[in-house]
This record gives structure tokens, sequence and C-alpha cells, in this order.
């Protein structure tokens, strides 16, 4: 057909002509039932024309950004996805009209999925036989006027049927088209997409202006480190006039949130305020004020500062999106491309809880997910971190070839091969890594990762955590201490790592008190941890209690206890002091480990 060509197993349908579909587009840009913005209408001419003139294969984001949206010959459609967000309006939109107002309409039109050149089909309406020669009127007998009544009812209803089942087997088969395949992978699922406003000047100093527009620049550049989220471009953003409604906002862009701020500066003193709102409500999901003294710093060390805040406070993970856009998916029967976008809220949910359910339940989604978009670079990093967790939290193993970390270092490296500055996709494989014996290049890998996104808080305290198990305690304990400050919520697992650098220092006070603030029973690392604090401060009810339930969710740990600490990278020193703690803690601890034989003297 006109656009895809034939598919194999798709129902026989005539070919509309290049006339046919163009009196279809008319009819479609003409009605109001089509609920799409004035630039989307414009998108469809575009790609339609363009396909019936034969050039569909130039028919791509960037073309389509140029000539369509009027962005200009720099217009990168990774940093500014007006074309996928305006594809994907579109595709909902015309699926409605052919399921409400269009179901009559001689030519169906579509946009399918993985691409943005159209697909043509026909309807072919059942003709009504004709009547018999010299038949009777049907007015003329009151007797037949029933049965052509229900007759022409009847075929009326078949060919409603008809054309409805036709649109059925359409969806169905463009939808088996579309399914993941080594050939053809269709585009991620959408992400919540956020639009930044230009600040606005209140202030009173000329000076005030550029302030304003350089930090509008800085928490863009930091708001777009973030994978999770859709920061529409700057150029994007200047385009929308200061009196546009939210509803005007959603409709035109499809952004679900606005971030907007305001700057303003009198004599030596700056207040900056920025807030978070949700487009199709309007609620203010987040507000707060920056004052700052001229006299102490200087402006440009006070973008920075705000800029990263904001961003932290916003896109990171366990932030303000993250936690609204958490709500809205439990709150709604998700579409599938939704759902696929769910699994990463739900990656998130399982590492603030560290439990074997909810790391069952989050493989499979996320496995799901990636079948369906094979191209989703986040979620390939995700399940890369889940992979890594059958082997060294024990968590849901799976028996047979390739092995956990193997199949951890696989979807890391295709994550990285699809997104090469995803940061998720760096931080889990700085992670296979480093479980794999390879702890030097890890780090290495962490360090780029942070480079990119210092901001990302998730990324910077698997990065400390690293850091200590290789010795450097004190610079692994600073950062996850700023990983707190950054993200209170989440402090669980900063806390229980925090306790174990204290526990390494020696500081078993610190220690029993951080890991006090530590909510993770289904952990069984918590309970490890929790039973060595113990045992070294001569709390032996606390640290009995600790060892049985450790022991009744990893019972086989200790059989083969050096490797589990070579995996871990400690050094021989650490690996010694801690098989000391589990000692006292009464856990079943080789009579000499391989650590402990490595710091023996060597003999003369």
């Amino acid at each position: 057909m006109l656009g895809s060509g034939s598919a194999v197993g798709e129902l026989p349908q005539a070919q509309p002509s290049a006339e046919e579909v163009r009196a279809q587009l008319e009819r479609l840009v003409a009605s109001p039932d089509l609920d799409v913005p004035p630039r989307a209408r414009r998108f469809l001419r575009y790609v339609i024309e363009e396909t019936l003139a034969g050039r569909a294969g130039r028919i791509k984001a960037y073309a389509i950004g140029t000539e369509v949206f009027g962005r200009d010959a720099s217009f990168d459609a990774q940093s500014d996805p007006v074309v996928r967000i305006e594809a994907g309006r579109l595709r909902r939109a015309l699926e409605h009209y052919y399921l409400v107002a269009g179901q009559a309409d001689p030519v169906v039109i579509s946009i399918p999925k993985g691409g943005y050149v159209p697909h043509f089909a026909s309807h072919i309406p059942q003709a009504e036989d004709p009547p018999a020669p010299g038949a009777p009127p049907a007015e003329n007998s009151v007797m037949s006027l029933a049965p052509r009544r229900w007759a022409w009812l009847s075929a009326g209803t078949v060919v409603l049927l008809a054309t409805l089942v036709g649109l059925v087997l359409w969806r169905t088969t463009q939808d088996v088209l579309q399914s993941p395949s080594p050939a053809s992978a269709t585009l991620p699922p959408e992400e919540p997409t956020l639009v930044v406003m230009p600040f606005a000047n209140l202030g009173e100093l000329p000076e005030a202006r550029i302030y304003a527009d350089g930090l509008t620049e800085e928490v863009l550049s930091q708001l777009a480190r973030f994978k999770e989220i859709t920061v529409l471009g700057r150029e994007t953003s200047r385009t929308i006039p200061p009196e546009a409604d939210l509803a005007r906002i959603r409709r035109e862009l499809g952004a679900r949130y606005v971030l907007e701020g305001s700057i303003r500066a009198a004599a030596n003193h700056l207040r900056v305020t920025g807030r978070l709102l949700e487009t199709e409500t309007g609620v203010v999901l987040w507000s707060q004020d920056y004052d700052e003294d001229l006299r102490i710093r200087d402006f440009f060390a006070i973008q920075d500062d705000i800029a990263e805040k904001v961003a932290t406070a916003v896109g990171q993970p366990y932030g303000i999106i993250f936690r609204a856009d958490e709500k809205r998916v439990q709150a709604t029967t998700a579409p599938d491309d939704l759902e696929a976008y769910a699994c990463t809220l739900q990656f998130y949910g399982y590492r603030t809880a560290l439990s074997a359910e909810k790391h069952a339940a989050t493989r499979i989604c996320l496995e799901r997910a990636v079948g369906r978009y094979p191209s989703y670079a986040t979620a390939w990093a995700m399940l890369s971190v889940l992979y890594l967790d059958e082997d060294r939290f024990g968590f849901n193993p799976r028996p047979g070839s390739p092995g956990a970390t193997q199949r951890a270092i696989d979807a890391a490296r295709r994550a990285i091969r699809l997104d090469p500055e995803n940061v998720r996709a760096l931080q889990a494989l700085m992670l296979a890594l480093f479980f794999t014996g390879q702890p030097a290049e890890a780090l290495r890998i962490g360090e780029q990762a942070v480079a990119l996104n210092p901001n990302d808080t998730e990324l910077l305290a698997d990065f400390a955590s690293r850091l200590g198990q290789i010795g450097a305690w004190d610079r692994g304990a600073t950062l996850l201490e700023q990983a707190l400050a950054r993200n209170p919520g989440h402090s669980d697992y900063y806390n229980g790592m925090l306790a174990v650098h204290a526990y390494m220092k020696r500081d078993y006070r610190r220690a029993e008190t951080l890991i006090h603030q530590v909510s993770l029973e289904k952990f069984p690392l918590y309970h490890f941890i929790a039973a060595i604090i113990y045992a070294q401060l001569g709390m032996t009810r606390e640290a009995d209690e600790a060892r049985e339930q450790f022991l009744r969710m990893r019972p086989t740990i200790f059989d083969h206890w050096d490797e589990e600490l070579a995996k871990r990278n400690f050094r021989s020193e650490d690996a010694v002091h801690l098989a000391e703690g589990a000692r006292k803690a009464g856990f079943p601890v080789p009579d000499r480990t391989a650590a402990e034989r490595a710091l023996e003297p060597i003999s003369r």
C-alpha cells in the first residue's frame, strides 16, 4: 500500500489512489473530531504529501523538525523531542477519529509506531442488492415493509461490524508488524515531559535580565542530564508566550510539567524563586525561594549552585517529578508505553525496599519493557542492575547460561550502545564490572558518570559505596553525606551505607546510631551489618536477633565467604575486620579466611 507497502498477513484491501488519499487528508484536517492543534495538522499534511511524492525515505525527525516546526539547522531530535511528542499525539488522535467520526470514511490514514511514514488503506462498503425487476415498491405494502426494514438494518449492522472488525484486525496487524525484532526496533516509550519557562526578571538592576537568562540556561542544562525525563529545548520554551496557560502548553507541547521562576535583584540582594506545576491540574508540586548576597558570592557561583539545587529537587530519581508520576501511574490504567515507563518507576521502588519480592516483579516488568521497546536504554540499564542483584544479593537467581553477571554486563553494554551518555547505563556498567573483578575500570566509568551528572543521587551513592569498598572510606562517606542531604527521601540506603563506613573506621557508636535509622528488614545484608555492629558493642541480644534473621535469608553464604568478600573488592585488612565482627556475632565464618592468610607474616 501507499506509504508502507503491503504486509504479509494483512487482509486484502484495495489500494487508495493518491487523489483519494488527498481527499481524505482534507476531510481530516477540516474535521473538528480530529483533536489536535494546527501544528499537528501541518505535520500530517507534510508526511502525506512527501509520501505521495515518492519521498518517504526522507521523512525523518530532523526534516520534520526543520520543515514543519521551524527549527533551525542545529535542531537535535534528542534534546528537543517535539517531533516524537507530536507524532504520539497525532497517532492517538487518528485512532480515536476512526473509531468515532471516521467509521464510514473511504480511506484510513495512520502513522505506525517506530517511524513517521503514514500508512494508507481503503474501506470498501458492501453494496446493497438492487430490487428485482417488477417488484413492488416497499411503501406499497405494509406487510413487505418490515422484512425490508429488518433486512436493511441487518445489512447495515454487517457493514458496521465488518468495518470495526477490519479496523481491529488492521490495528492488530500493525501491532504485530511493529513488535520488536532484531531488524526493527520501536522508539522508547515517552517519559514525562518538562518545559522550562524563561525565568522572569522582576529586579531593579540593569543586569537582572542577564541573570534571568543565564539561570534559565543553566537550569535547562542541569535538568537535561537526567535521562528519565524529557526536557524540551530552549528554542521550544522561548516560543511560549508569557500569557500561555497550562492547558495550552499541555495541548500544544504535550508537557506534563512546567518549571517556572523569577529573579528579583536589588542592591546587593538576590532572590530566586522556582516552582513546578502539573499542567493537567494546575497544582503546584514544588516551590522554593533562594536568597543570596551578591557581596559574598558572585552571580556565576550563585547561578550554578541554585541550578544544581533546582535540578536535583525536580529531576532526580526519587525527586518531585518521580513521586508525582508514581502516584499518577498507580491511579490510572496505563497504556502500553506508559506501562513500560512505569517499570522504571518500579525499579526505584525496588531500590528503596531491596526485597526479593520486588526484585522478581521488577525484573519481569523490565524484561517486558525491553521486549516491546528494545531501544529503551534506561530500561536495559536497570535490567542490568537487577541481573547483577541475582548474584550479589542472591535475589531470585536463574539457572543456566549465560550467568547473572554476564547478563548484567551484556545489558549494561547494550544500554551504552543505545545511549553513550546515559548515566543509568554507565552506573549499571560500573556495578557489573566492579562485581566481576574489574574495580579500576569500574571506578573510571563511575567518575565519568558523576562528571556527566553530579546531581544524580542514585548514581552518587552507588559510586560512593564502591569507593568505600576499595578502602577510600573518607571520600565515600563524604559523597554519601552529599547524597543524603540532597535526597533525604532515600535515607534508608544512604544511612545503611554510612553505617558500614562508620564500622570500617571503628566508630561503632556512630554506626549503631545510623543503623537504627534504617528500615530495610527484607534486605539480608542489613541484618548482617546490624549484627556485627551490635557484636562490637557487646549488645548480645540484638546481635543474636540480627544474626538469626540473616541466616534465615542467606543460610549458605558462609560456605563461600572468601568468594563473597573477593567479589566486593574489600582490602585484606577490611575483610579481616568484617570477619572479626562476624565471629563475635556468632556467624559460622571459616577459621582462617583468605584475607587473614594474606596478612600473615611470611615465614623465613
